[in-house]
């Protein structure tokens, strides 16, 4: 056993439970880099999840991780890269699948 020096033993932090959500974005956000940049925020927070085109002309994310990560990135959404005009946005919380790479999909 190692010898007590009175110094206080580090409590571990805990890891935050990851949360999912999907989001859904209506307006002007094809054609202006919304899922690479979507991809870059997310990627830089590592966070897992993907982005994709509609064929209405809108957008569909999910994002897994923490939660405060999660909520910045839909926050930066509503407005998106510039370009983009952002008409609507709607996320729900779904149930996390462990996801911890982001990509893009067609």
């Amino acid at each position: 056993m190692p010898a007590d020096d009175g110094a206080p033993t580090p409590t571990p932090t805990p890891t935050p439970t990851p949360v999912r959500r999907a989001i859904a974005v209506r307006g002007l956000v094809q054609g202006v880099g919304f899922r690479y940049s979507i991809a870059r925020e997310a990627r830089h927070r590592a966070l897992g999840g993907w982005a994709r085109n509609t064929a209405e002309g809108g957008l569909e994310a999910q994002l897994e991780g923490p939660a405060i990560d999660v909520d910045s990135v839909v926050e930066w959404m509503r407005t998106g890269p510039p370009g983009a005009e952002v008409a609507e946005l709607t996320a729900r919380d779904i149930p996390p699948l462990g996801e911890r790479d982001f990509e893009i999909r067609r």
